[in-house]
Formats: C-alpha cells, structure tokens, sequence
C-alpha cells in the first residue's frame, strides 16, 4: 500500500506520453485519465507529450488516433502537445551536462564486443552486463564511433517510495552502465523521458508498473544531473481475463474502436476508473467525471492488476444508455456510427419504440437492428424461427387475431390499447401467450428478439403490421 497517502502541497504536473507506435489502448487510456484525474483534483496541469523518436514504427494515423481518442473521451490537455523529436539538441545538451560532471562516459565497444561480454558473464553464472570497460579510460581512439554511457552508481542502493506499491529499492550493483546516447547521436527512451520530465517540471509520474524498473535509472540520471526527482505511482497492470496482461490476442481494441462498437465516452471512462480504483467503503459504480474528479486519489488505488470484463464495460454503457431520451438516441447513433434513424423520431409510436429498446440495449447498435424491420416491406425471417414457429404454429390462430385485429381504429393503434388487445385475444381464442405471442414477434421483425409486442405493433402502424401478420400465408 501507498507509504504517502497525503495530497500534494503543490499544484502537481503531470504528463501522458504515447508513443505513436499503435493506437491507444485500454490500459494506455487509463494511464492518462488517473494521471488527468489527479491533475484536476488538485488544480494542477496535466500535459501531453508524445514520445516520437521511434522514427521507423511512428506512424501519423496513430498520433492522430490518439489525440482523437483523448478528446472523445474528454481528457483535455492543459499543456502540450510535445514531441520528444523536436527536441534533441535539449538531450544533448543534458548529456554533456553528465559527461563534464563524470556521470557519464563515451564508449567505444561494439555491438558485437558488448554481446560477447554479456554471454561471457552468463556463462560465469553472473548477470549478463557490461563490463564498463570504457568508463575509466582516457585513451579513446578518436576514430572510432562511440555512443554515451551513464556511470552508474558502483555502491549503495536507490530507492523509489513510490505512492502506490511503497518502498522498493534496487542494489546499485544490479544497474547495468546504460547507453544514453547512441553511436548515431540519437538518444535513449529512459534519458530523454528524465529530461522531458526534469525540463516540464512534472511533479508526479502516474504510469504502469511495468516501468518500474525504469525508474531506477531515471532516478540515478534526475540525481546525477543534481535535480529533485518527481513522486512516482506504478500503478498495476489492466489484465485479460487469463490473467496476463491484456492484450491484441485477447481481442483488445482501440479507444476509438469502441466509439465505432457503440459505447457512450461517459460508460467507457467510467469503467477504465474503475480497473484498478474506487473509493474506500465504498461500493460506488457509476462516476459521472465530475464526480470522479472530486473522489479521485492515489492512495485508493489497487495495489494488484484490474482484469478488463467486456461483459462489465457493456454493463456500464446500457446504464449511460438509459439516460438518453430519443432525439439523443439517434444523435449519437448518427455521431458514433454514422447512421441516420432519424426516421424513428416521425411517429409516438416509433419514439415508444427507441425507449422501449433503450432499456434492453448494451450498445448503440442494438437500435440499428429495429430500423432494418421498421421499413415498409416484409423482414428478413430468421430461418430458424421460420422452422420452428411459423410451420409449427396452431392451425388458425394467427389468422383470426388478424381478423379481429382490423377493427382496431388508427386512433386506438397504441402500445398500451394494443397490449390490452392482445390479452383479451388470448383469452378469447384459448391460447397460451407463446402460442400467438411468438408467430406474431416473427412475422413482424423475422425473428424472436424484441420489446412488447404492443410496442412493436404501435410502432408499425396499422397498415404495416395487418400487411406482415397476413404473410403468414406464405408458410
């Protein structure tokens, strides 16, 4: 559990920093909202930065899925977008800063040098390191290339009293002499993340745990360079429901991939602060993010990784559905799918019916299945049910009910009059409900699937349902 529970004296800054290797995740997207909720509970600044210096996996259609992934889902950056490419004179300029001050040395070894050395260690039973071969010389053939390595600390330990996990601490012996500038001048992910962090005065860095062992090392360089070091929170893992953590192969998809999918932004976020957070004796579910933004701390987050249920997430978007009346129904249909159901507006009846479905869906496309059955014309007959209820049903049933059902007035053609109907018929033909109910859900949608059948009836119209109960004929 967390060593310091306490808020921050300071306003804290914050960063998220995506790489634009791939498209933002589940668990990428929950970095970024308790890194958000954290900077806006306590008034501080949460900044964007994007880790771009992997120039041949950077791709510009995952930098704009991410930012537009941040957006949909209401995470605003207060500062930033930075690119870590536009900035490489800066990290030079730190590691000289290292190379003067003796933290750090120039290396003339191979790559191929350096693997022997490692395999030499193994096979010697030791960890496979560097032998720092380099670091004291002072006779460097100034013709060969060199890359810049830290000088490690050779004695002692360096610990990280980290907000969420507590004291871990690693022997400084165990730190391998890590490269901070390449042969080619290009800088390394741990030595450009310390100056970013050091250069944007971040106060806290809120990441997942699997960097822990990276703050070793950024904490030796923030120290090295004689700067404070920020508090860090390693927050678990988002894992599959193996246990391991969550990934392509358990069918984990882009933020914005859900929005196609046909979650709300408010379900989604909701959920992500759940994985891993909640309040104290407290057994509170729905945040709205306001609410989030005043309950958020580090120190009610798990200290074990959260499994991602999609089964809870689409719990969690059916509650957020329930709160949209039919106009924003179709809004975000229109939004999230691209799909125009504004017809379903035209009649009381077909607004009974997008409220009626509302309460039974998990997702925004649940409601574009009744638009395919609402147009004029017969459905699209689930074969099955044709089998297994059309062929099989009570000789004559359906028949009579379509014959009473012509006396029904248009004004009188409502759900809760159609439904009373219905019962009445039920009775009057001495029928069990199914024995009518069923043939007459398939013959007006082409399957068993659906609200009321008075919804459903109301929503057609008279002349439509007449039409598609009479097709019972043609089995």
């Amino acid at each position: 559990m967390s060593t310091n529970l306490s808020a921050p004296q300071n306003p804290p800054r914050v960063r998220f920093a995506p790489s634009p290797t791939g498209f933002l995740h589940v668990g990428g997207a929950r970095t970024a909202l308790f890194n958000y909720l954290f900077a806006k509970r306590y008034n501080g600044v949460f900044v964007l930065r994007i880790e771009d210096t992997d120039t041949e996996r950077n791709r510009p259609e995952y930098e704009s899925e991410i930012l537009a992934s941040l957006k949909w889902l209401g995470m605003d950056w207060d500062e930033g977008p930075f690119y870590q490419s536009k900035r490489f004179d800066l990290y030079r300029d730190f590691a000289a800063k290292l190379l003067e001050r003796g933290r750090a040395y120039k290396c003339t070894c191979t790559a191929e040098e350096v693997d022997a050395m490692r395999k030499l260690a193994e096979s010697q039973g030791r960890k496979p390191m560097y032998d720092r071969r380099c670091r004291d010389k002072k006779d460097l053939d100034p013709s060969k290339p060199f890359c810049v390595r830290f000088a490690a600390p050779l004695e002692g330990e360096t610990v990280i009293n980290d907000l969420i996990k507590g004291r871990v601490a690693v022997q400084n012996t165990e730190v391998d002499d890590f490269v901070i500038l390449r042969t080619n001048n290009i800088p390394t992910y741990n030595f450009v993340v310390v100056v970013d962090d050091v250069d944007m005065n971040i106060s806290h860095v809120i990441r997942a745990e699997e960097h822990l062992n990276n703050g070793f090392k950024q904490m030796m360089m923030i120290e090295a360079l004689g700067f404070t070091p920020p508090q860090y929170a390693h927050i678990p893992l988002v894992l599959a429901p193996d246990k391991t953590k969550l990934s392509k192969r358990h069918g984990a998809v882009g933020v914005t991939q859900y929005k196609r999918d046909g979650f709300l932004a408010k379900a989604l976020l909701n959920y992500l602060a759940k994985l891993g957070w909640g309040e104290k004796a407290s057994d509170r579910e729905l945040y709205q993010k306001e609410d989030l933004i005043k309950a958020f701390d580090l120190a009610s987050c798990h200290a074990s990784g959260a499994v991602f249920d999609a089964t809870k997430l689409s719990w969690f978007n059916a509650q957020y559905l329930k709160e949209l009346n039919e106009e924003q129904i179709v809004a975000k249909i229109k939004e999230h799918l691209d799909i125009d159901l504004s017809s379903l507006l035209a009649t009381a009846g077909k607004k009974r019916l997008l409220l009626a479905l509302r309460e039974r869906a998990n997702n925004l496309k649940d409601f574009t299945h009744a638009e395919a059955w609402l147009k004029a014309g017969a459905p699209q007959y689930d074969q099955n049910c044709i089998d297994t209820v059309l062929k099989t049903r009570k000789a004559g049933v359906v028949e009579s009910f379509a014959q009473a059902l012509e006396a029904v007035s248009e004004s009188e053609f409502v759900a809760d009059t159609l439904a009373l109907f219905i019962k009445e018929q039920v009775a009057k033909l001495g029928v069990k409900m199914p024995e009518i109910g069923k043939p007459l859900r398939v013959l007006l949608t082409g399957n068993l699937a659906g609200p009321d059948l008075g919804i459903l009836m109301g929503a057609l119209g008279k002349d439509e349902t007449l039409a598609r109960i009479k097709a019972v004929s043609l089995f």
